[in-house]
């Protein structure tokens, strides 16, 4: 493992290239000011974790990271952000809840693992699940074409995954619903390229990826879809009374909330979602190509909809595969391992993870072959 220079002058670390695909690296720079701040933030004698939530010292920390994100994302006026916990998970039975009274119709595309569990969350919430495409017939390598999903005139809502962590799929296109809300789970997407917020009736996002630690999940959705939510919806889990209270009906994840702020600053001095997008293509380019170019590795996802976060890919000779994950964890490159579900090996290159990273996984990729192949 080699040292990696920290921000603060005249001290080095070691710091591993961390593929994991959640919780997922953070920006050393992020990590950094949280050490220094942990113990006394901004001279208050505490740490931020020891802070009320209701101080208005907290309270500036919440909207500034709130007008971060507004500003990183350019979400227009009409919509709300909630910072919620639970995790995306959780708005698997959140959504039906506030968007669907028992019986209506709502559409899921199903794409991968993640699709089937909210689809599995809305059935048990007895909504009339409409599957608008399901996958299965390519192993959820693909994603289905824009003109052929079945959609319901009239549905409650029309929701996707738009990234499949799992499976390393990624839809190129936001669906078109005519005019029937838009929820999209953007857990692995979310802040890694510029969006076009107005497209959308709901997006949702575990932290855990590109905002923060895990515990905080983000919720942006449109002001008209509140107020709908089911008669016994729980009121952390009902978006009008969390709009309402700041997302504080209960005291909300403090210390994940602080981290995602300085999440949203480090993306702005970066130059914002185009530099940071720009950034996110180049290193997945990068990486798909060394793999299709080598006749060792192989990715299984249809070169349409690869993803540019989650790059799964197998070894010509799976007999290898303990030795490629021992020497790459000798060579300061971890979490490669794929998901338990489907094997293989797995690079999560989420926002935090630097060109240089995946300059050096390349690099150990080439010379792994050279030796093994």
């Amino acid at each position: 493992m080699a040292p990696f220079l920290s921000p603060k002058p005249g001290r080095a670390i070691v710091r591993v290239f961390n593929f994991a695909a959640g919780p997922a690296a953070l920006p050393l720079e992020v990590l950094e000011q949280a050490r220094e701040e942990l113990t006394d933030w901004r001279g208050s004698g505490m740490s931020v974790m020891e802070v009320s939530h209701r101080s208005k010292a907290f309270i500036a920390v919440a909207e500034e990271a709130e007008s971060l994100m507004r500003s990183l994302l350019a979400i227009p006026a009409g919509y709300k952000v909630l910072f919620l916990q639970g995790g995306a998970t959780g708005q698997f039975a959140a959504i039906p809840m506030n968007l669907a009274a028992p019986g209506a119709v709502a559409d899921y595309v199903n794409t991968g693992s993640w699709s089937k569990k909210a689809i599995g969350e809305a059935k048990r919430l007895q909504v009339k699940v409409n599957v608008a495409a399901d996958e299965a017939s390519s192993s959820y390598t693909t994603v289905p074409d824009a003109g052929s999903l079945k959609l319901t005139p009239g549905a409650a809502f029309v929701h996707y995954t738009s990234n499949e962590t799992i499976g390393g799929v990624e839809f190129p296109y936001v669906p078109q619903t005519g005019g029937v809300p838009l929820v999209a789970d953007m857990s692995s997407t979310i802040l890694s390229r510029p969006i076009e917020v107005s497209k959308f009736g709901l997006i949702y996002a575990g932290a855990q990826k590109n905002i923060g630690p895990s515990g905080l999940c983000v919720v942006i959705v449109r002001e008209d879809l509140l107020g709908k939510a089911r008669p016994g919806t729980p009121s952390v889990w009902d978006y009008q009374a969390m709009a309402a209270e700041g997302s504080m009906v209960n005291t909300p994840p403090t210390f994940a909330w602080y981290i995602c702020g300085l999440v949203l600053k480090w993306l702005k001095a970066q130059g914002g979602l185009d530099a940071v997008g720009a950034r996110n293509r180049a290193k997945a380019e990068l990486l798909y190509r060394t793999i299709d170019e080598s006749g060792f590795y192989r990715n299984p996802v249809a070169k349409s909809c690869r993803s540019w976060m989650n790059v799964p890919f197998t070894l010509a000779r799976p007999e290898l595969d303990q030795t490629f994950l021992t020497e790459a964890k000798a060579a300061g490159l971890v979490s490669l391992e794929g998901h338990r579900s489907v094997g293989g090996m797995r690079a999560s290159i989420y926002n935090a993870m630097p060109l240089e990273g995946v300059q050096a996984l390349v690099g150990f990729m080439k010379d792994f072959q050279r030796r093994h192949g």
